[in-house]
């Protein structure tokens, strides 16, 4: 299968891509690791008429401290992500996620900030994001603008990204001691889409949850937050976590697919987040983030 005719820009700087986008509109794609768009392409779900291809644009590919943050350029690749020394140790939850995205060809190509722009619903990295409420800087003609997590996934595929803006960096919080962290993922194989997908982050001080996010994919039609299941995680009372992980189900909309039904998905994400809630337990009351 080959893609339908398109023209083909390689732009050197951010400015320059940005001036394509504005020149050519609706007609324009970008092109970041093509691990998605590319397959689309091939079977014409996509057809742009203009590719702007990034991989020349320089200083999108960092990681690096950013005061209590972390700020990694977004054409990081998810390989890069997972075996970062500075993520392992300030944010283990986004390079732990980042190493179980599709294979390793796949993670030697995609970037991380092609994925957050491609807002597929059930991907590891959009889950992670709204799980830390990171922040995703957009830069376009008017100049920089910041954007939390939760306003930048609107739907499906759908960001708050404007046609002439391009995603620059994304900035995700250090952890650390009494943070505690845990990911799982259902599907059909290994390197497969997630079925469902939960992350969790929860912040123990003494005895007592002090803060606890709960990020679920592949229940709606963008990564959610499961709030009733937080609420009651730092409720301060004695926390029964079967009954926390089986409030997280609200969360789950009419979402039924070739892959799973709607029925399938209630039944899997309370498996998951108590999975993911012992596991952040356990890191967090041991000191490690």
């Amino acid at each position: 299968m080959k893609p339908a005719r398109f023209d083909y820009y390689t732009p050197r700087s951010l400015s320059e891509a940005i001036e394509l986008l504005g020149r050519h509109g609706d007609e324009a794609k970008l092109l970041a690791g093509g691990q998605s768009l590319v397959p689309m392409m091939n079977l014409r779900l996509a057809q742009p008429a203009i590719l702007i291809d990034l991989n020349h644009v320089e200083g999108l590919a960092y990681i690096r401290p950013d005061h209590d943050r972390v700020a990694i350029g977004a054409m990081t690749r998810h390989h890069e992500v997972a075996g970062s020394d500075l993520l392992r140790e300030r944010c283990g939850l986004l390079s732990t996620a980042a190493g179980l995205i599709g294979y390793p060809a796949i993670r030697h190509r995609g970037t991380l900030g092609g994925s957050l722009a491609h807002a597929d619903p059930v991907s590891e990295m959009p889950c992670v994001a709204m799980t830390l409420d990171a922040e995703l800087v957009a830069v376009g003609p008017a100049g920089e603008r910041v954007i939390g997590a939760g306003e930048f996934f609107q739907t499906y595929f759908t960001t708050a990204l404007a046609p002439d803006e391009v995603l620059r960096e994304v900035r995700v919080p250090v952890l650390g001691a009494g943070d505690g962290w845990g990911f799982h993922e259902s599907a059909r194989k290994t390197g497969d889409f997630a079925t469902v997908a939960v992350a969790v982050h929860l912040r123990v001080t003494g005895d007592a949850v002090v803060t606890t996010r709960i990020g679920i994919a592949g229940v709606a039609d963008r990564p959610v937050r499961a709030g009733a299941a937080e609420s009651a995680m730092s409720s301060g009372d004695d926390v029964n976590l079967e009954e926390v992980a089986g409030q997280a189900v609200a969360t789950v909309e009419e979402v039924s697919d070739i892959h799973a039904s709607a029925e399938y998905r209630r039944r899997v994400v309370p498996v998951l987040v108590r999975r993911a809630l012992d596991d952040a337990l356990a890191m967090a009351r041991g000191g490690r983030a």
